[in-house]
């Protein structure tokens, strides 16, 4: 008898799992509440879709349980994943070990993976929300509610949640699937926004606001050092953005969450040594003497940088530099090389790529993504207690985790009754 797998979620994730369950012979439903599957592809990779990265280790995920990620990562690695798009007719090009599709669109990646779909014969409905679970010695009934009214009601031997998260909500990740999977007895992570930007307390933010600069930043959470990553820095109206603020975010973001006191060090010239800025500027103002603050620090970083941190220091920027005292100068090259930012928020989860926390992992089979509470149940993707930094890494563990289940789900389900696709209840 064919097997009946369903899957709640329409993203990346859930429709790995729809295609390598289908693959393996299952007759497929994929059960979405948004009006198509597949939207937050498109914003990845800044719309060009960052597949997955060559560079890939422990240090590029973070959950509670630490090894985790990598043992589910030993049975579908970036090669795997390469060789499963080119398997769909879909070509990738290479950067610097990043991943995306030839043609640098999202689109192309979104594309395949829905014709792949249709080919295989996978059952896709939309604009239905998944209210409720019903587990029995014969599988699952799933109950959705229509958006024109009433319900109906989904049967299956083997059940995928692949519902996302709470971060993007715009793109459909709500976070239903946090309550679905408390409901079928699974403990949850408090879900925070990760990769996300910083909020900052002070008033100089406005003035720098548009500045991009190669920076290195150090995250403290009650004076312990908790993360830090160097990039090119992005300071906006409210405090700091760009990729190296996105990567040390979910650490801010919990202990924030646990009320603890958060600061940014953020080294501006992490390039040269304190003693080198310090005679660079005593050098210079020797040379120079008559140039402002201004005038003088143009030529060693962004203006709108340095006009702010000349105020920081002490300095009227438009003072001539052979006045400046070596208290004064000492004062510049601190902020210069440790300014000090206390994170006050991070930006809410409309603004994350993805959340830190979800459904905790000890529950579940890393080999697998089998519930170890509910046999037949399966939680893959952002649903779990694992967020991967910046560069494709957390698509790459849609697609991994995606196939592991599907491929298991259709593989290893619990033999029932063979019932009907849909009911209207």
């Amino acid at each position: 008898m064919k097997k009946r797998v369903l899957v709640i979620g329409g993203g990346a994730s859930g429709m790995a799992a729809a295609i390598a369950a289908a693959g393996r012979g299952a007759d497929v439903a994929i059960l979405e509440h948004m009006d198509r599957v597949g939207k937050k592809i498109l914003s990845t990779g800044n719309g060009r879709c960052n597949l997955t990265n060559r560079k890939l280790d422990a240090a590029c995920y973070r959950s509670n349980q630490e090894d985790f990620p990598m043992k589910v990562l030993e049975h579908f690695s970036p090669d795997d994943t390469i060789s499963w798009f080119r398997g769909m007719g879909l070509e990738v090009r290479e950067r610097q070990g990043y991943y995306y599709p030839a043609s640098d669109q999202a689109s192309s990646v979104l594309d395949v993976l829905r014709i792949r779909l249709r080919e295989l014969g996978v059952d896709v409905v939309c604009g239905i929300e998944p209210a409720s679970i019903q587990v029995s010695a014969e599988g699952f009934k799933v109950i959705c509610r229509k958006r024109e009214g009433g319900s109906l009601k989904y049967c299956g031997n083997a059940l995928i949640l692949a519902p996302g998260s709470k971060a993007a909500p715009s793109t459909g990740s709500d976070g239903s699937g946090y309550r679905l999977a408390q409901e079928l007895g699974h403990r949850m992570i408090r879900p925070l926004p990760a990769l996300v930007q910083l909020r900052c307390q002070g008033n100089l933010y406005k003035a720098m606001a548009g500045v991009r600069t190669e920076a290195k930043l150090v995250l403290s959470a009650s004076g312990q050092e908790l993360a830090q990553d160097r990039g090119e820095l992005q300071i906006t109206d409210y405090g700091l953005s760009g990729i190296p603020a996105f990567q040390i975010s979910r650490y801010a973001s919990r202990a924030l969450d646990e009320r603890k006191k958060v600061t940014v060090t953020v080294d501006f010239l992490p390039s040269r040594e304190k003693r080198e800025i310090l005679d660079w500027i005593f050098r210079n103002r020797a040379l120079f003497p008559d140039r402002s603050g201004e005038e003088l620090l143009g030529g060693l970083m962004n203006k709108k940088l340095a006009l702010g941190l000349l105020k920081l220091a002490g300095i009227r920027p438009g003072d001539p530099a052979g006045g400046w005292s070596r208290k004064q100068i000492e004062a510049l090259c601190r902020q210069i090389k440790g300014y000090e930012a206390l994170v006050q928020s991070v930006n809410p989860f409309a603004n994350a790529q993805v959340c830190c926390g979800g459904v905790d992992t000890r529950e579940i089979d890393p080999e697998t993504l089998e519930s170890r509470r509910v046999p037949g149940l399966y939680l893959i993707g952002e649903l779990l207690d694992v967020d991967g930094i910046c560069g494709g890494y957390n698509l790459q563990w849609a697609w991994a985790t995606g196939n592991l289940a599907g491929r298991a789900a259709a593989g290893a389900v619990r033999p029932g009754r063979k019932k009907r696709k849909e009911e209207t209840i």
